[in-house]
């Protein structure tokens, strides 16, 4: 049996199960002033703490959502697994993603990954799709939700 046919039993066995949590990351006004820079999104609730205490619901400033959503890379390099005999993994994009709670500057948040589906997609290819999770510490809902899909690439045979 190929490689690529070993790993996409092992996958299709983990298909329900949490693939990884990752440690805790601080959001803080520094990282939302960076991401603002780098993307130029100075909209004031992520940029002006002395205006978002005084006319937002939040008391503070928020993360932009794609910040949240781009610290995703760097978590599930965290806590991804090489499959058996890849020759590389690449981000493949997402099904869908939802900015359910904003992230307040100076929380906490952390991934939180969940094996949902896996499929050979071509004879070197296996998509795999993650419900991908960022909680924020001490709140009930989390900041998103996504369904993220990912590509592992295998040597030809």
């Amino acid at each position: 049996m190929a490689a690529i046919d070993d790993a996409l039993a092992t996958a299709e066995a983990a298909v329900g199960t949490e693939s990884g949590v990752t440690d805790w990351i601080t959001v803080d006004q520094k990282m939302i002033d960076d991401f603002a820079e780098v993307t130029n999104d100075h909209q004031w609730i992520h940029v002006d703490p002395e205006r978002a205490a005084k006319e937002t619901p939040f008391g503070t400033t928020i993360a932009h959502g794609f910040l949240t959503l781009s610290l995703g890379s760097g978590m599930a390099y965290a806590v991804a697994t090489p499959m058996k005999g890849q020759a590389m993994s690449i981000n493949y994009g997402f099904e869908k993603v939802r900015f359910l709670n904003p992230v307040k500057s100076g929380s906490r948040i952390r991934g939180r990954f969940v094996l949902k589906d896996v499929k050979k997609r071509k004879p070197t290819e296996i998509l795999r799709t993650n419900q991908f999770t960022v909680e924020i510490e001490g709140e009930d809902t989390p900041a998103l939700v996504a369904d993220w899909l990912g590509l592992t690439i295998f040597p030809p045979s």
